[in-house]
């Protein structure tokens, strides 16, 4: 699955289909409370969707900046520990009321520190069975702000905190030597998620600023190494401002699915049957076409969005027009529109187009890029 095509997609569609916060003011300025720098800041008043958070100008980038590539193995965990975070962060922190912020409170040097010392320490050259008692199940801690106006300025009035946690650890018993590779268990990685986010809070509280401020933990588990599909996160908490315990947390049901996939035939069998059909019908009038990869975004087991990425060679842009036409009557005919479906045309690594219909509308979109 090609990320990269999946996010510029999302970005066009946002910039082609949605419409914009429209109002006559211009932006607003506000001075910035938590740190002054005699620059005021500017809060834009468009924003792509209702759903989107608005961000204030200049854009101040996390204090933890690098952390997350460094510590997270899979492109696909990385992109969505940060997106997922905002997104499960809208339960708390309304997107019409208050903006988004990268976190300016936990920096790289804290973030580094933290990892070392919430995760098991284990003497470089021990014994593998040393390795597989004590696995480092903690990847990160991720830091993201919300701000709200408050007359001519912008205050802290929450923070979302998200704990990645590996669903498989990867050790060598010494350097350069092999890898090994132990799955830790879903129940085992959420114990000890959840004692790292009570250590993590008691910290957080110390921090000045962040004392009394509302805060969401949530709880990531990764992928495994190399795997076409990103991990999901399992559970979320929200401690109320000021206090310094958690108490109970509500499971996350997410799933992102690979198709096809002996996962998808077991787990979302009519799903699997209809993106296979769908396969199989382009296989019979495009003899370039080699398969299809598509990717499934599950919440308490309901499809959300289903993508597919279709790679074939094109002989001339009349075959692209010809298959992009052929895609969007199996869009509009096969496909169930309780779900956003998005599918990419592909050749040769490059972004030839794509069809899209958004939940609950008949018609698909289609662009053709030249």
């Amino acid at each position: 699955m090609k990320k990269f095509n999946i996010a510029l997609l999302c970005t066009l569609l946002l910039l082609a289909s949605c419409t914009p916060n429209v109002k006559e003011d211009e932006d607003e300025v506000m001075q910035n409370e938590e740190e002054p720098t005699g620059q005021p800041s500017i809060v834009p008043t468009y924003k792509l969707s209702e759903d989107d958070y608005r961000v204030v100008l200049p854009y101040r980038t996390s204090k933890a900046r690098g952390a997350t590539t460094n510590q997270i193995a899979n492109r696909l965990d990385i992109d969505e520990v940060e997106q997922g975070l905002m997104r499960h962060s809208k339960e708390y922190f309304d997107p019409n009321e208050v903006y988004f912020e990268e976190g300016q409170y936990i920096d790289l040097d804290t973030v580094y520190s933290w990892i070392n010392e919430l995760n098991p320490v284990v003497e470089e050259g021990s014994e593998k069975e040393v390795y597989e008692d004590n696995p480092r199940y903690l990847s990160h801690i991720l830091e993201q702000n919300f701000i709200k106006r408050n007359e001519d300025s912008v205050e802290l009035v929450g923070v979302s905190i998200g704990l990645a946690l590996k669903s498989q650890y990867r050790f060598q018993t010494e350097i350069g030597g092999t890898y090994y590779y132990e799955n830790i268990p879903r129940a085992e990685m959420l114990e000890k998620g959840r004692e790292v986010a009570q250590t993590v809070l008691e910290r957080v509280r110390q921090i000045d600023g962040l004392q009394n401020v509302p805060i969401m933990f949530a709880i990531y588990r990764e992928e495994e190494r190399g795997s076409a599909v990103p991990g999901n996160f399992v559970a979320r908490t929200f401690v109320e401002q000021g206090d310094m315990s958690i108490d109970e947390w509500e499971g996350i049901e997410e799933d992102y699915i690979l198709f096809p996939s002996n996962e998808a035939e077991e787990k979302y069998f009519d799903d699997a049957q209809i993106v296979n059909t769908f396969g199989i019908e382009i296989a019979e009038f495009f003899p370039n076409y080699v398969g299809y990869i598509g990717e499934g975004f599950y919440v308490n087991e309901q499809l959300q969005k289903l993508t597919i990425e279709v790679p074939i060679d094109f002989n001339g842009k009349a075959e692209v027009i010809g298959f992009a036409q052929y895609t969007y009557g199996l869009v509009r005919d096969k496909f169930p529109n309780n779900y956003d479906i998005e599918i990419q045309i592909t050749s040769s690594d490059k972004l030839e187009g794509y069809v899209y219909r958004e939940a609950g509308k008949e018609n698909p979109v289609v662009h053709l890029f030249d």
